[in-house]
C-alpha cells in the first residue's frame, strides 16, 4: 500500500473485546478513512485468533507493543474499567490519539489526571458515549435550547438491563465494577447532557451485591440553576429493562425512547399546550456516527464533545453518588 492510497487513520485495539467489532470495526468498515490494522491481547493466541475473524493485519504481543508501532496511529480502549485510565496514559505517552470506552476512568481523581495529561498533548482524546453523536441526541439538545419547554423542572434518566451472570467482570469491585460504572454512567452523562449543567447529589440509594459493588443504584441530583433530576441504573433489580429519559419544562415534556443504543429502534416525543409530536431519525449506528467524529477530530482539529473535560465532569458525579450511597470509590485495576 503506497503512502498516497493508505487510510488517512490507522488504529489499534488493545484487547478482544466482545464490543469492538460493533463499536469499531464494522464501522470501520464503512468509514472510507479509518481502518482497524492491529490487535493486541493478553495472550497472542486470543489476539490472533481476533484478528483472523475480522480481517485485522496487525497483532502485538502486548498493548504496549502495539502502542509502541509507527503503524499505528490511534488506539481503541475496550478494557475493564480499572484499565482504561493506565492504558490511555500509555497511550498519550506514546504519541497516540485514543478512543476510550466508558466510563473514561475509575474516578475522577484519575480522570483529571488524564486530562492533565491529554492537555498536555496535542493527540485526540475521546470517551466512546457514542450516542452523543446520534442526531437523536443532537435534536433533544437543540430543543431543550429553544425553550420550547420552557424553563427546566426535571431532568430523569435511565439505564436498566438484566445481568445475572454473577461472575461478569462488571460485578467485579478489583476492575472497578457495579452497575452505576456501566449502564450507570450513561445515565448520569445524559442527565448532565439534558439538564446542561453539572449537577450535586442530593441522595443515592444502592441495591448491593457484596460490600462493595452496586447492582442497582438511584440518585437525586439538582442542577444550579434549580431543576433537579434523577438517575436509575441496573443491571439486576426488578426494573429490569429501561433505557430511557424525560425532561420537564413549565410549558411541556420531551420523552426519549432508547436514547444509549438510538439504531435499533428509538422515539424522540414532545408534548406541550400545541399538541404532541413524534420524532425518529437515522437508523445508521450510533457507533458510526462516533468513528465519523473521531477520524474528524483526529485529521480536521473538529472538536470532540466527549472528551476529557467532559469526562471528569461525569466521573465528579459518579464519585459523588457512590459517596451518597455510602460504596467505596472505584480504584484503577
Amino acid at each position: 500500500m503506497t503512502e498516497e492510497s493508505r487510510p488517512a487513520l490507522r488504529i489499534g485495539v488493545l484487547g478482544a473485546a466482545r464490543i469492538a467489532p460493533a463499536a469499531l470495526i464494522a464501522p470501520a468498515r464503512r468509514n472510507h478513512e479509518v481502518v482497524v490494522t492491529a490487535v493486541a491481547a493478553r495472550e497472542r493466541a486470543r489476539a490472533e485468533r481476533f484478528a483472523a475473524e475480522h480481517g485485522i493485519a496487525g497483532v502485538y504481543d502486548s498493548y504496549q507493543a502495539l502502542i509502541d508501532s509507527p503503524d499505528v496511529d490511534a488506539v481503541y480502549i475496550p478494557l475493564p474499567n480499572g484499565l482504561h485510565g493506565r492504558w490511555t496514559a500509555a497511550a498519550l505517552r506514546g504519541g497516540k490519539h485514543v478512543l476510550c470506552e466508558k466510563p473514561f476512568t475509575a474516578n475522577a481523581a484519575e480522570a483529571r489526571e488524564i486530562a492533565t495529561l491529554a492537555a498536555d498533548s496535542d493527540r485526540v482524546v475521546m470517551e466512546a458515549f457514542h450516542y452523543r453523536y446520534h442526531p437523536l441526541t443532537t435534536a433533544a439538545e437543540q430543543i431543550i435550547a429553544s425553550g420550547e419547554l420552557g424553563p427546566l423542572l426535571r431532568v430523569e434518566t435511565a439505564f436498566s438491563f438484566p445481568l445475572p451472570k454473577f461472575s461478569d467482570i462488571r460485578y467485579d469491585y478489583r476492575l472497578a465494577g457495579g452497575a452505576l460504572m456501566d449502564a450507570g454512567c450513561y445515565a448520569v452523562h445524559l442527565a448532565r447532557v439534558l439538564g446542561g449543567e453539572d449537577p450535586a447529589v442530593l441522595a443515592a440509594r444502592a441495591k448491593s451485591r457484596g460490600p462493595e459493588i452496586d447492582r442497582a443504584m438511584t440518585a437525586d441530583l439538582r442542577f444550579p440553576s434549580g431543576h433537579t433530576g434523577r438517575v436509575r441504573c441496573s443491571m439486576w433489580s426488578s426494573d429490569v429493562l429501561r433505557i430511557a429519559a424525560t425532561v420537564t419544562g413549565e410549558r411541556g415534556r420531551m420523552r426519549l425512547w432508547n436514547p444509549v443504543l438510538p439504531h435499533v429502534g428509538h422515539a424522540l416525543i414532545v408534548r406541550t399546550d400545541r399538541g404532541r409530536r413524534v420524532r425518529r431519525f437515522s437508523r445508521r449506528t450510533s457507533y458510526d456516527y462516533q468513528l465519523d467524529a473521531f477520524a474528524a477530530a483526529v485529521l480536521r482539529g473538529a472538536p470532540v464533545a466527549t472528551g476529557p473535560d467532559d469526562a471528569v465532569a461525569t466521573m465528579t458525579v459518579i464519585d459523588a453518588i457512590y459517596r451518597s450511597a455510602g460504596l467505596p470509590l472505584r480504584l484503577p485495576s
